[in-house]
């Protein structure tokens, strides 16, 4: 039996998993759960897909931040515990995510995403040694990496992206998502969990899904709360097709 309720896979460099980790706070915050933040790489992930032809031409640079920034993560677990995964992730998230892009390092294209400036800051603002700043560049952090990775993939098959939620582990359900484009209301937020811990329970329930997507409601991302249009994407395979 695990100590956690959950396992959480996370990329920092993808939106969809910080908004769907943000609603699983708010969950978290009425059911007492206990979340192990484990690692997904979206790099190491496409390790063997073509970036020239696969992606938008944006995403080697975004991938790559994401792998430096988890590396860096991987070396505050190791010596400083699984604890502070939470805090760590929040702390990148909200940097890359929730700052608007005229007061911060967060901008459209992400472009000073995975920085040592950023994760200097970060690491800073948790009271964690800058030494770790170094980790980014070192991949012999890629095995445990790679290793996370698989974890996840071990558990939902290999056609998915992030997040990975496992629930109940080691033995409990695992699925790619939900992918969500917006925060719930509290209330809301234990409505959506009880839905999908229901449809997760039942073992012929496999997918359901869609492949058109909100952008994201992020600061980031140029969104603000008085905004009250909604502009869907079309996705495929992890990245935009329209």
């Amino acid at each position: 039996m695990s100590d956690y309720d959950i396992e959480f896979h996370w990329d920092p460099i993808c939106p969809f998993a910080w908004i769907t980790s943000r609603w699983v706070n708010q969950v978290v915050a009425q059911r007492n759960y206990r979340v192990d933040w484990r690692f997904i790489s979206l790099r190491l992930l496409n390790k063997d897909k073509d970036y020239a032809t696969d992606f938008p031409p944006e995403y080697p640079q975004l991938h790559g931040a994401g792998l430096r920034m988890l590396r860096v993560a991987a070396s505050v677990r190791t010596e400083h515990g699984r604890d502070t995964m939470g805090p760590l992730y929040t702390a990148l998230g909200e940097r890359l995510w929730d700052t608007p892009p005229s007061q911060g390092v967060a901008n459209t294209a992400m472009t000073d995403s995975g920085t040592d400036e950023l994760v200097s800051s970060v690491l800073s603002s948790l009271d964690l040694p800058a030494t770790h700043v170094g980790a980014a560049d070192d991949t012999s952090w890629d095995e445990e990496l790679t290793a996370e990775t698989e974890h996840a993939l071990a558990r939902t098959g290999r056609d998915v992206g992030t997040p990975i939620i496992s629930f109940e582990p080691p033995d409990g359900p695992s699925f790619f998502g939900p992918v969500i484009s917006r925060l719930p209301s509290d209330d809301e937020a234990v409505e959506l969990w009880d839905a999908i811990i229901t449809l997760s329970r039942w073992a012929g329930f496999a997918e359901l899904k869609r492949s058109l997507r909100e952008v994201p409601q992020l600061a980031a991302l140029g969104y603000n709360d008085d905004d009250e249009s909604i502009v869907e994407q079309d996705w495929k395979g992890g990245r935009r097709v329209s």
